[in-house]
């Protein structure tokens, strides 16, 4: 649904200034992320072979968009929703060490998205991915590396006021945390996205665990596919799930803002028990299943962030085509720009 604010001023109205502030933030973001996480940068696939099991199927409803490749026979490619898989994928054929990891620029596209002020079918994010050892397979290390994470935020949000003081830091000292369940049992009686504007109200940066899982209303929080997030085994502070979301007050649209999916990923066992449990068992026969079953792929961590979305939140704009250049209906981009909102 598309939000108009009332009174919406543009903090950095020209367009050259805007596109400076971009760069800044992108510039600042990876290199704080990439400190904090110990990650390399690496070059990114646009598209993967159908049926490597590579691609990202996110709810499992989504379309792919396709194309043949004349060289390969015609076999068919598909252009990435997400990084998920490959970047574990890239991390085998790195040999990469505990404690390392990978970054890159995700591109990807979405047709069939519903476009609004947070959504457009273009997605661009850094997707990341690293190395951990069997032991840090717990909540504690995913709280550790989701507050560096949040750091990372934080320190860019700093700087960007430097160059910026209208751009005023608003983020809180500390995330806050909280299992999906124990949100559900705070407000029974709301959606998820109503319940996830309620404690991000409140809280103004909040790390949701648990997305994908059953609920005790027989509904997961959100859709999480079955086979990067670990989001059915238990963790040691008596719920299930050891991977979450990253939410933002955004203050322009008075609503939650997700900047961040992430978690630990599957191991062998987990895969094998979320497959199931979605009733794709099919699936263990592909490449990237096969090798994950078979112990070729390292444990990891990763996730991704939007990168549009940051720099929307940061700098503090309405619209996502503020900051991208997508494909708009015409009757959005008048509405936008009759609000003051003049999308790219």
């Amino acid at each position: 649904m598309l939000i108009l604010p009332s009174g919406y001023a543009n903090p950095i109205p020209d367009c050259e200034s805007t596109e400076k502030a971009i760069k800044q933030v992108k510039d600042m973001f990876q290199n704080n992320l990439s400190a904090q996480l110990a990650l390399l940068r690496v070059t990114a696939p646009i598209a993967v072979m159908k049926d490597t099991g590579l691609n990202d199927d996110l709810n499992g409803s989504e379309h792919a968009v396709t194309f043949p490749v004349k060289s390969l026979g015609g076999a068919t490619a598909e252009v990435v929703h997400s990084l998920a898989k490959w970047k574990r994928w890239k991390l085998a054929q790195m040999h990469t060490a505990p404690g390392r990891g990978i970054y890159t620029d995700m591109n990807a596209l979405r047709p069939e998205e519903e476009t609004d002020n947070l959504h457009s079918i273009y997605v661009d994010q850094w997707d990341w991915e690293q190395v951990i050892r069997p032991e840090q397979r717990n909540i504690a290390f995913l709280k550790q590396t989701v507050r560096r994470i949040y750091e990372s935020i934080k320190v860019t949000e700093n700087k960007l006021y430097v160059e910026f003081p209208q751009l005023v830091p608003q983020l809180p000292e500390e995330i806050f945390f909280i299992h999906s369940q124990q949100l559900l049992d705070m407000y029974p009686g709301l959606t998820p996205k109503e319940r996830e504007n309620e404690i991000t109200r409140r809280h103004k940066a909040v790390f949701i665990i648990g997305i994908g899982g059953e609920l005790s209303d027989g509904h997961p929080h959100d859709g999480r596919a079955a086979d990067y997030d670990d989001w059915s085994s238990d963790n040691e502070e008596g719920y299930r799930g050891l991977n979450g979301d990253i939410l933002l007050w955004n203050p322009v649209l008075e609503m939650a803002f997700e900047v961040s999916s992430m978690g630990i990923r599957v191991d062998a066992e987990a895969l094998r028990r979320q497959l199931r449990l979605r009733g794709e068992e099919h699936k263990a026969s592909m490449m990237f299943h096969r090798m994950l079953l078979g112990g070729e792929l390292p444990l990891t961590v990763g996730g991704g962030i939007g990168q549009s979305r940051l720099c929307m939140y940061l700098l503090r704009k309405a619209h996502i085509g503020e900051i991208q250049s997508s494909i708009w209906s015409a009757e959005m981009t008048e509405k936008c720009r009759a609000a003051g909102i003049h999308l790219a």
